[in-house]
């Protein structure tokens, strides 16, 4: 039996909305369409301030950023390889 699969991401604003914002886990819950079980799993994982997720999540968005910009690279290296050859191309 497989069941939804959410992202860090939405797991973590569920959790905020209940350590940060006060709201009450089953409102919460109830809301966003999950259990309150795994509402609970995930307070329990994620709202720690000392743990080690925070950290990670850091890192995470760090990896995510530098992700994106060498994709921007590189799609702007291969935009001035294609330019190259068209013009060597076009000088012949």
């Amino acid at each position: 039996m497989s069941g939804k699969r959410y992202s860090e991401e939405f797991k973590i604003e569920a959790v905020k909305q209940v350590v940060d914002r006060g709201y009450s886990v089953y409102s919460v819950a109830d809301r966003l369409g999950i259990s309150t079980k795994s509402l609970y799993e995930w307070v329990k994982r994620y709202g720690d301030p000392a743990s080690d997720y925070n950290q990670l999540t850091a890192q995470q968005q760090e990896i995510r950023a530098l992700k994106a910009e060498l994709k921007r690279v590189r799609d702007e290296r291969d935009i001035l390889k294609k330019a190259a050859a068209y013009f060597a191309k076009e000088s012949r």
